[in-house]
């Protein structure tokens, strides 16, 4: 039996992250337990790499702040560590007037927010920035970058070692009890005793919580997000990264290009239902996991809603035909063809749905006496995780 003063369970960027502050801010005896043999296996490694800088979150908001926040500390840390990452811009596209409306609020939240923007009015201004964009307005944010986000992970996680910190890779915790003094951890490869935990298992964090009593007007419903790489050839079709104008109604931004900082063009993601947690093809089921989404009483009440049916339906049209995911990228870049975009990979998003059926938009921890729950390390996670994982570190070292 193995024991430490601290388990952290699950080493992605959020969980990497709080250890790093505890191992610089404390004496504890930490330890990260992630269940995958390598890092990065799911959303710290499967998403796009963007650095949000947070023009399009709500003033005075954790979310605003994390962001803000992040994309610097985020930066800093690359140029240190000598990770990649390309501070490329993005260009926010508007289609329409109300669209264009839209990003007057963006304007507004940025400004608020102190992040640098610049308002475009016509397509000669939105095609200096992106010449095959297209348009009637945008805002361009220039502080926006992409980030080698594996890399990252794998900086991380050398970072806490060398602090002290134990990483145990290959080790799935499946039991969460609580014990005399803290919680004992039933996991692949033995069991731990440990005085206090952090949460931070993504996908399955909401599984482990309900095990000891937290979070249960909670569930986590896995959406997968599918990404297609435009061929070399055509990667000139987008220079920087181009949005389209988010639906503040909606938690999904839509189908949109990114350039990497490995260079390659990448356009999605979408989001549709996965069929499993970890259900990255389209083919993949998990029928425990799908019998857990379907029969939760908030994912049938988030169905309840006609838009969110609808939404759910276009989704799946984008996942299991090419046509209908290379018209949504046809909306913002009219010169792509079907035959540009190839299959690239997949992330699943741990997207938390409360009983009542809304989904919950914003960062959610629970804290116990002895322990911290983070429940929605919602996006943009990754771009927030050193600020986040700061501010959970403070929360748990504050109980000790």
């Amino acid at each position: 039996m193995m024991r430490h003063d601290v388990a952290i369970v699950g080493g992605g960027c959020v969980g990497l992250s709080v250890a790093k502050h505890l191992a610089e801010e404390t004496d504890l005896d930490v330890a990260v337990l992630e269940k995958e043999h390598h890092l990065a296996a799911h959303q710290s490694g499967r998403n796009s790499g963007v650095l949000h800088p947070g023009f399009n979150y709500p003033p005075d908001s954790k979310k605003a702040q994390f962001a803000t926040e992040g994309t610097a500390r985020m930066k800093a840390y690359c140029a240190e560590h000598d990770i990649p990452c390309e501070e490329l811009g993005v260009l926010v596209v508007a289609q329409d007037d109300s669209e264009e409306a839209r990003l007057e609020e963006l304007a507004e939240q940025a400004e608020a927010n102190g992040v640098e923007y610049e308002l475009l009015d016509s397509q000669a201004d939105i095609q200096a920035h992106e010449p095959h964009a297209v348009g009637q307005a945008a805002l361009y944010a220039p502080e926006a970058a992409s980030v080698d986000s594996q890399q990252y992970v794998y900086e991380l996680a050398k970072e806490v070692q060398e602090a002290g910190v134990s990483l145990y890779t290959g080790y799935e915790v499946t039991e969460i009890d609580h014990a005399a003094d803290g919680y004992s951890l039933a996991t692949s490869n033995g069991r731990f005793e440990v005085s206090y935990l952090v949460n931070a298992a993504g996908l399955h964090a909401d599984t482990l919580a309900h095990q000891v009593g937290v979070g249960e007007q909670y569930q986590v419903v896995p959406f997968r997000g599918e990404y297609y790489e435009v061929r070399p050839e055509r990667a000139e079709l987008c220079q920087t990264m181009i949005y389209p104008t988010p639906d503040p109604e909606l938690p999904f931004l839509g189908v949109h290009y990114t350039r990497r900082a490995d260079g390659k063009v990448i356009v999605g993601p979408n989001a549709v239902l996965a069929f499993g947690r970890e259900a990255y093809d389209n083919t993949d089921v998990n029928p425990r996991d799908l019998y857990e989404t379907l029969t939760y009483e908030g994912f049938r009440k988030l169905l309840s809603s006609k838009m969110m049916v609808k939404v759910a339906w276009n989704e799946l049209n984008k996942s299991y035909r090419k046509e209908k995911f290379t018209a949504a990228s046809q909306r913002l870049v009219p010169e792509v063809r079907a035959e540009d975009l190839h299959k690239s990979y997949a992330g699943i998003r741990a997207q938390l749905v409360s009983d009542d059926g809304e989904l919950v938009k914003d960062p959610l921890f629970v804290e116990r006496d002895d322990a911290v729950h983070i429940l929605n390390a919602v996006s943009p996670g990754f771009t927030s995780s050193l600020p986040f994982g700061e501010h959970i570190a403070e929360v748990l070292a504050e109980k000790v």
